[in-house]
């Protein structure tokens, strides 16, 4: 049997080198999961939340980053400012009416409005059915109910012609994970993102999900933690995992006005998981 050919390196793009072409001069976006995890700080890759925030600055954005933690939002926000970037930080819990609503409100007066939203949150817990309800319910109030808290103020409160974008997973869509709340949490963003859509296309608002696969963030590192199996380049497609960096340029895309007349749809980024196997 023929082996297969290793991957192949790495593009600009897809390793975060590439330089901005002005693709959001303009827009103004905030971004809640704009933080990270840290897994291993001493190797960890960049997440999919901070590259967007990066990636949609380098593009002529002022970004706002909303994370829960004040630590990681201020980390990223550094990032963006020693590339010559601007925004600012939110702090707040997305599981919280009052948080979220407080949160575009700071938002709204550091950028001096708002024009683009990502919500890019996700927490995960053990294999199995046999979990604790606590666990259950926690996972399912951070990935869906707040998502559907940011996608109700996102819509109220964006310019017309707004982009929205939610974050989810080839979890929701192919079985694999072994995480079943948050295999349900991110199948049921299909149904927000469907909603949000039809309700924001009276002020010509777009609403769209972009789907990673295997990603190598610090939360893919942590959800694979004692799984050695999970997500070697062997058994994917392209063989090897995506970089935040690929999954932020397909939030780019929507969040662009090179996406003006698209609205309702998925992108998936996983190398052909979810169409090949």
């Amino acid at each position: 049997m023929t082996d297969k050919p290793a991957a192949l390196p790495l593009t600009p793009e897809s390793r975060g080198d590439a330089p901005g072409r002005g693709r959001l001069n303009g827009r103004r976006i905030l971004v809640v999961g704009g933080g990270q995890r840290v897994f291993d700080a001493a190797s960890d890759p960049i997440g999919n939340g901070r590259a967007m925030c990066q990636l949609f600055a380098r593009e002529g954005a002022r970004v706002a980053v909303a994370d829960a933690s004040a630590s990681a939002a201020a980390a990223t926000l550094a990032q963006i400012e020693a590339e010559g970037g601007c925004g600012g930080t939110v702090v707040g819990d997305v599981r919280s009416e009052a948080d979220v609503s407080r949160m575009f409100d700071e938002a709204t007066e550091a950028l001096g409005g708002i024009d683009g939203v990502v919500f890019n949150v996700g927490i995960f817990g053990g294999l199995g059915l046999d979990r604790p309800l606590e666990e259950w319910d926690e996972i399912i109030a951070v990935n869906l109910r707040g998502a559907m808290l940011v996608g109700r103020e996102a819509i109220a409160r964006m310019d017309p012609r707004g982009s929205l974008v939610l974050t989810s997973s080839i979890a929701g869509y192919k079985p694999g994970s072994q995480m079943v709340a948050y295999d349900v949490s991110k199948a049921g963003l299909g149904g927000v993102m469907r909603f949000l859509a039809q309700t924001g296309a009276a002020r010509d608002i777009r609403v769209n999900t972009v789907i990673p696969g295997l990603v190598d963030t610090p939360n893919g590192r942590s959800a694979g933690a004692g799984r050695p199996t999970r997500g070697k380049g062997e058994n994917l497609p392209f063989r090897r995992q995506a970089t935040g960096w690929e999954i932020a340029y397909a939030a780019l895309f929507f969040m662009s006005n090179e996406s003006s007349y698209v609205t309702a749809q998925h992108l998936a980024v996983d190398s052909g998981l979810m169409g090949m196997t």
